[in-house]
């Protein structure tokens, strides 16, 4: 369980997130919405442990997660491309989140098998450094990095980012597989409000750093009163 207590943050004495109280129950898969500067990546920031909060805290399994490492062994996340390490190949990498997690190098090649269709052959064995791959190609090694630990708590902010339709209709059936299958806790965050009415189950709206709504939600089905939200935004 992810718990979020009156955290608040700031940048230059604007508020940039102020949650008093929010609550991911184990399992769940979670969307997250909201226009650019809503608040999505420091919140998910925050409760990576990357930012310091000006006031609240954050806990996994009842811990603070500033003040304990545990929830670290079983946390994987991609935010964007700094999480990559630009001169190492894409075996190398991966290589280096097993030794990170003590996951045996036969195991990862093991588990990699499984994100083939995503990798679509333009990734192993090309030879080249992470640098120089495509965006696309680059959010994708970031993604499968985060997964590849099997983790019971997965962030991810804009994952569908530079992927193409392809693409993103594999990101978001391994999200889901890795939800239903291994019960991750799954917090996704996107600006595409039919991928995450797609997959999630819960959908958490920011505007401002403010959380404007929390709703269940059926997977597969576009929310009218998201829809309409947004909609009036622009009048």
């Amino acid at each position: 369980m992810i718990t979020l207590s009156n955290l608040s943050k700031q940048y230059n004495g604007v508020s940039a997130l102020n949650i008093p109280e929010l609550t991911l129950e184990e399992g769940e898969l979670v969307g997250l919405v909201g226009n650019n500067g809503a608040g999505k990546t420091t919140m998910m920031r925050l409760m990576l442990d990357l930012i310091q909060a000006n006031s609240g805290f954050v806990t996994i399994d009842g811990k603070r997660v500033d003040q304990d490492d545990a929830w670290k062994s079983f946390t994987g996340s991609f935010l964007d491309s700094t999480f990559l390490i630009d001169f190492y190949t894409p075996e190398e990498y991966f290589g280096f989140i097993g030794e990170v997690y003590g996951i045996p190098q036969a195991e990862i090649q093991l588990r990699l098998q499984h994100f083939e269709t995503l990798m679509s052959g333009e990734i192993l064995g090309t030879g080249k450094l992470l640098h120089n791959f495509s965006n696309g190609n680059r959010q994708k090694i970031g993604i499968i990095g985060a997964m590849l630990i099997r983790p019971r708590i997965l962030i991810l902010d804009e994952p569908f980012n530079y992927l193409d339709p392809s693409s993103q209709i594999v990101v978001a059936r391994l999200i889901q597989e890795m939800n239903r299958d291994l019960g991750t806790t799954v917090l996704v965050s996107s600006h595409n409000l039919n991928s995450i009415s797609d997959i999630c189950g819960r959908i958490l709206l920011l505007e401002k750093g403010n959380l404007m709504m929390d709703k269940s939600h059926v997977p597969g089905s576009m929310d009218q009163e998201l829809e309409a939200y947004f909609l009036d935004a622009v009048k």
